[in-house]
């Protein structure tokens, strides 16, 4: 592996899930294999589990660990090309990613949005220039179209506690006072459709994701038929893709409770944290047994791990 910064880097799944189990039952087994290298976990936005997790699982390697919030430690970054930089850009990408590149052996990116330009925003204007600009392997640690290490823990997530081989997967919408990406929702989607789950989208009307990334899989606009039977319910928010980036729908019956709740088969409660309570779920849901979103999280540290295990093995090639 070169780089993770797409679902789309995935070359085998269940390959790369196996590993992470067996990394999982020891995470220090193979704690030589990043002496001497430094990962750099670059951030233009907040972050808790992802730059906790992704430490933790860069430590558990061995590699030493830099941090640095771009928003408000370095300089402002301009990424257009050929532009007379006389405004508040003080570095060009091109120099900057060259030059963290000396300092780290691999350097994670974290990279929201816009919500205001959607063509800017699918060029993943950010995360795609490091990736040309930087002459190591670059990870996104969420981009403004993608969250692929969150992919990676629900899915190993799902691995771990489904009770049939074709497990019921519920993606349902839920209400949010913000506009939020379509992030995590892409990359969920996406990993979806490389596992064998029996998987349905559901959410009002006009609220679609992108076509491409949906193509092929079932959308159900009625929320509770859709919820019938399901195994496993991830909940999210994400803002209107078609009505790029705004909020046109805030309907508090999409909220998570006990009634939809009822209609599964036991279903596990995920949610990629943080989660609005009693917005996007009900405390009852929350704090039941049918809550998994701490696991689910747990599960970050051993996705962030098999991914830059396979990286740092490539450079022993």
């Amino acid at each position: 592996m070169k780089k993770y910064t797409s679902v789309d880097d995935i070359s085998n799944l269940n390959e790369l899930l196996q590993a992470a189990k067996e990394i999982k039952l020891n995470p220090l087994a193979n704690k030589q294999l990043g002496k001497d290298k430094t990962i750099g976990l670059i951030f233009f936005n907040s972050s808790l589990r992802t730059r906790l997790s992704t430490q933790k699982a860069a430590q558990n390697l061995g590699m030493r660990c830099m941090v640095m919030n771009l928003n408000t430690e370095g300089w402002t970054l301009e990424f257009e090309d050929g532009v007379i930089m006389n405004g508040s850009a003080s570095e060009h990408i091109k120099e900057a990613a060259p030059v963290i590149s000396q300092y780290c052996d691999i350097i994670a990116i974290r990279s929201f949005p816009t919500l205001k330009n959607k063509e800017k925003d699918e060029a993943e204007t950010v995360i795609s220039l490091f990736v040309k600009y930087a002459s190591v392997p670059v990870i996104s640690l969420e981009g403004a179209t993608e969250h692929p290490l969150q992919a990676l823990a629900d899915a190993l997530t799902i691995e771990e506690y489904k009770k049939s081989d074709r497990p019921k997967v519920v993606l349902s919408w839920a209400p949010h006072p913000k506009a939020l990406p379509q992030s995590v929702p892409n990359s969920f989607v996406k990993m979806m459709k490389k596992m064998d789950v029996d998987f349905i989208i559901t959410h009002p009307e006009g609220y679609e994701l992108n076509p491409k990334i949906t193509e092929g899989v079932k959308i159900e606009y009625n929320q509770e038929e859709a919820f019938k039977n399901a195994d496993f319910i991830y909940a999210k928010n994400w803002s209107n893709y078609i009505d790029y980036g705004k909020i046109t729908n805030q309907d508090s019956n999409w909220t998570v409770g006990k009634k939809q709740m009822n209609l599964t088969r036991n279903a596990k409660f995920m949610h990629c944290l943080p989660v609005r309570r009693n917005v996007i779920v009900t405390d009852e849901i929350l704090d039941g047994d049918s809550s998994i979103v701490i696991p689910e999280a747990n599960n970050r540290i051993y996705s962030a791990q098999v991914i830059i295990t396979k990286i740092l093995e490539e450079f022993k090639k």
